[in-house]
């Protein structure tokens, strides 16, 4: 049961935030081993005064767009679910939101307690 929290600036609309949420979903459950309809997700929208992130690091260039996965998660996975699971999100939600990858970035955490 991955816990998600979404963090992002206002300016996206309710239909892009549910489309994020599937896509998210979609991605978690091809890659990550979680059971189909097994979904906690909080989407956060944080003002531009307090959403602060370097635009350069680690990436080509973060717009306003950019969107913060945090994924907490029960069940340790592979390097490899955890790779192909950031690949099928960038590219889910380039192809469908147009969202670039730099503007992407997907943090995981394991909670086995």
């Amino acid at each position: 049961m991955p816990f998600t929290r979404v963090s992002l600036r206002p300016g996206y609309s309710d239909a892009q935030i549910a489309q994020i949420s599937d896509l998210l979903q979609q991605s978690l459950e091809a890659e990550f081993a979680v059971p189909p309809g097994d979904r906690f997700q909080i989407f956060e929208e944080i003002p531009a005064t307090r959403h602060l992130f370097d635009r350069h690091y680690k990436s080509g260039g973060r717009s306003d767009k950019f969107i913060q996965f945090h994924i907490l998660a029960g069940k340790p996975r592979t390097a490899a679910q955890k790779q192909n699971l950031c690949r099928r999100l960038c590219e889910e939600l380039h192809r469908t939101l147009a969202i670039h990858p730099d503007d992407v970035m997907v943090m995981i955490q394991f909670n086995t307690a």
